[in-house]
């Protein structure tokens, strides 16, 4: 009876790794399809998120400085630079899918509902909306390869 019980909470063990194992391959640096911006996607406790690391309209003319976050409706965040912004919050896994979280974007000072999926192991696709993923845009990620 002992060796049931023992192998029983050894499967319910094994089963709990490797779901944490599989919601956390979304973790790492990612780039759009376009090239024109990378992220990096990480955790925190049990909830995902996504730290700007580089794009290109995130930079003043000279190319160097970055540019402020001067639409964010918040005035006292309006200072805070575009690089390394936490743009992507909260996300949730269940079920294969990241949910429940939200994506803020700089250029307009707007947040969206968010949905992730990974595709596979190298391949990203994020859904901001607005209410319905009806209305709303997908765009797809690539993994950067380190």
């Amino acid at each position: 009876m002992k060796k049931i019980v023992f192998l029983g909470l050894l499967c319910l063990v094994n089963s709990t790794l490797f779901a944490q194992s599989a919601s956390d391959k979304v973790l790492g640096i990612w780039m759009t399809v376009a090239k024109n911006a990378k992220i990096e996607i990480y955790r925190s406790d049990n909830r995902y998120f996504g730290k700007v690391l580089w794009g290109t309209l995130l930079y003043e003319k000279d190319g160097k400085t970055s540019l402020k976050d001067n639409l964010n409706p918040d005035p006292l965040l309006r200072s805070r630079n575009r690089i390394g912004l936490i743009f992507i919050t909260d996300l949730i896994y269940s079920d294969g899918e990241y949910s429940s979280g939200q994506i803020y974007n700089s250029t307009n000072g707007k947040t969206y509902r968010l949905k992730m999926k990974l595709l596979d192991d190298n391949d990203l696709e994020m859904r901001g909306f607005l209410g319905f993923t009806l209305f709303g845009q997908t765009v797809k990620w690539v993994r950067v390869k380190e």
